[in-house]
């Protein structure tokens, strides 16, 4: 069996084991829906004197998708790992052909591709639901690929480290809750301390990225100028890509050998 075909069973199985799994299914798609119909609907963010949810709608786009992308790879990747240590599975693995990088190759694509579902979703309950003005841009489907990699590659990592399903679950929400509000997805680097090194999350790259592709304030449109403290869509993809690179590999050398 080619590489090729090996990547493509790998993911084939996965996508099938995910959609016989309809609780995983409703809430990968309803947890970020219930986000934007609190913040959106509910808590009505509306541009102000730049307060917590005071930033105009379009403003957490970016952080409506970094909840999906986050949260989704590391839950997903890691039981999926801590799942495969329980049964043995990577000791029969390990008789095949299908090299560990594979196996998380396999994952990842699935992931992408049900993530990007997700994503679509996002993007039009932002804008019917929250009223947010969105700038279509092509850069969101790199941008996702490359952050679902990443925190695929972390969520193999953590499924390595923690010693059971249970454990992955409480792991991957200790690392994701304190990235998702210290990324510059809801709170605006002005309410957080100067001495906070924000650069340090990788989810600050996507975020970052993510707003300065899609997002238009007033004086953006107005002097058709990105404010200086946006930088450029394409320099924070070139970053992500770059961790995302190193993250995956990094999980895929925790992959066990044998259980």
């Amino acid at each position: 069996m080619s590489r090729l075909r090996r990547i493509r069973s790998e993911a084939v199985a996965s996508g099938k084991a995910f959609l016989r799994r309809r609780t995983a299914v409703f809430f990968t798609f309803f947890f970020p829906a219930i986000i934007i119909l609190i913040f959106g609907a509910l808590i009505q963010t509306t541009g102000g004197s730049g307060g917590l949810f005071t930033e105009p709608p379009g403003y957490y786009v970016s952080g409506y998708l970094a909840v999906v992308v986050l949260f989704t790879p590391l839950s997903r990747v890691g039981s999926e790992v801590a799942r495969h240590r329980a049964g043995s599975r990577f000791e029969k693995l390990a008789t095949t052909p299908l090299r560990r990088w594979e196996w998380l190759l396999g994952q990842t694509l699935v992931n992408v591709a049900i993530i990007g579902v997700a994503a679509a979703g996002i993007l039009l309950l932002a804008v019917a639901v929250a009223g947010a003005s969105v700038a279509p841009s092509l850069l969101l489907v790199p941008y996702v690929g490359f952050g679902v990699a990443l925190f695929c590659g972390l969520g193999a990592v953590l499924g390595r480290v923690a010693d059971s399903q249970d454990g992955v679950v409480a792991a991957s929400n200790g690392v994701a809750l304190p990235l998702l509000f210290l990324s510059e997805t809801f709170v605006p680097p002005s309410l957080l301390p100067d001495w906070l090194p924000l650069w340090l999350s990788p989810l600050t790259y996507f975020s970052r990225g993510v707003r300065a592709a899609t997002y238009r304030p007033v004086e953006t449109l107005a002097t058709g100028r990105v404010p200086g403290g946006v930088a450029p869509a394409e320099g924070n993809l070139l970053v992500l890509a770059a961790l995302a690179v190193g993250f995956f590999l990094a999980g895929a050398a925790a992959l066990p050998r044998t259980d």
